[in-house]
């Protein structure tokens, strides 16, 4: 019993228009132990299991509920109101001899799991716009520089200048790509790696780079485009500011318990720590192109406030950030 309740949850994800409206009838119907079940939202019937009684004007009874607002019960059918954010949603029809409280239950546990399918679905098309406007935000800066860097190659290395041009379509498919709001571990850190040659074309290879990820998180699902804008926040600010623009850079992955953590560290120039909180927090000052503060934010809309973002920093000590998701959420899917 309780594990029906809980796979409701599932079935009622994408709401009561969802692919998942018919298996919630059925196991309403389970539930109740009920000959038929009906789920209804304001412009009528959407999923029905088993045979009501011959006789039932359906539509009269949805409008009894919807204008009644409470439980209607005309034996052997029950009718109760489905809510979503306290507003009027649909109805639960279920026909068979069965207590109107339990009636009443199962419609609230319904309603709950309602409620939590339009709030995955507002964090969806928030995560959406986000990315919308951080794909617009791809650092012209770096566009113009990596162009730079190949153009200077053409004559003295024409063999390395057409694999950075490769290399550099490849970052640009993947940046622009429409397959959906997440990617594995590998195809970011793939991206991301890509952008570190082109940076390191660019630097003249006077930067190191080290990339040291466990094979059990590359295929967890991550937001798209999350670790690239942090590794060139290292790029930007940690290492141009730093005399000769010299240094390192790494780049770890590894699993941590039911958590996937990656971590980016620079010995560049560091930052104050307090400065740092007030990016992370949006209280600092605004910055130039992709910061920080985006990509924490995009975490924590994904994945709940408890995650996001740790910086760890001190003025010429360079700066570790840390991202710590989990390996597996509903919803969060590679495309």
């Amino acid at each position: 019993m309780l594990r029906e309740a809980r796979k409701l949850d599932g079935d009622l994800s994408g709401g009561l228009r969802g692919r998942g409206v018919g298996n919630a009838a059925r196991r309403v119907g389970r539930l109740l132990d009920a000959d038929a079940v009906v789920l209804a939202d304001l412009d009528g019937v959407v999923a029905q299991y088993g045979t009501l009684p011959p006789d039932t004007d359906l539509e009269a009874l949805l409008a009894q509920v919807y204008g009644h607002g409470g439980v209607i019960r005309q034996p052997p059918l029950s009718a109760a109101p489905l809510f979503v954010a306290d507003d009027l949603a649909g109805c639960l029809v279920v026909s068979g001899d069965i207590a109107q409280n339990e009636v009443s239950e199962v419609a609230a546990l319904a309603s709950d799991h309602l409620d939590h399918a339009v709030l995955r679905l507002s964090r969806e098309r928030i995560a959406a716009a986000d990315l919308r406007r951080l794909r617009a935000q791809i650092s012209p800066h770096f566009m113009h520089n990596a162009l730079a860097a190949i153009a200077a190659l053409i004559h003295a290395d024409p063999e390395r200048a057409r694999e950075l041009l490769s290399e550099f379509a490849d970052y640009l498919r993947y940046s622009f790509s429409s397959a959906g709001d997440y990617a594995t571990v590998a195809a970011e850190l793939q991206a991301t790696q890509t952008y570190l040659e082109l940076q390191r074309a660019r630097f003249r290879d006077r930067f190191d780079v080290t990339v040291r990820i466990a094979p059990e998180v590359l295929p967890v699902a991550i937001p798209f485009l999350v670790v690239q804008p942090i590794v060139e926040n290292a790029v930007r600010h940690g290492l141009e500011p730093k005399a000769g623009g010299e240094g390192r850079i790494s780049v770890s992955g590894f699993g941590e318990g039911p958590l996937c953590v990656i971590e980016i560290e620079d010995d560049g120039v560091g930052m104050d720590p307090e400065f740092a909180r007030s990016v992370l927090a949006g209280t600092g000052p605004p910055a130039k192109g992709i910061g920080l503060a985006n990509v924490d934010e995009r975490l924590r809309k994904v994945y709940g406030p408890e995650y996001g973002l740790v910086v760890e920093t001190a003025p010429e000590s360079g700066t570790k950030v840390m991202i710590r998701i989990p390996r597996f959420m509903r919803g969060v899917v590679a495309e």
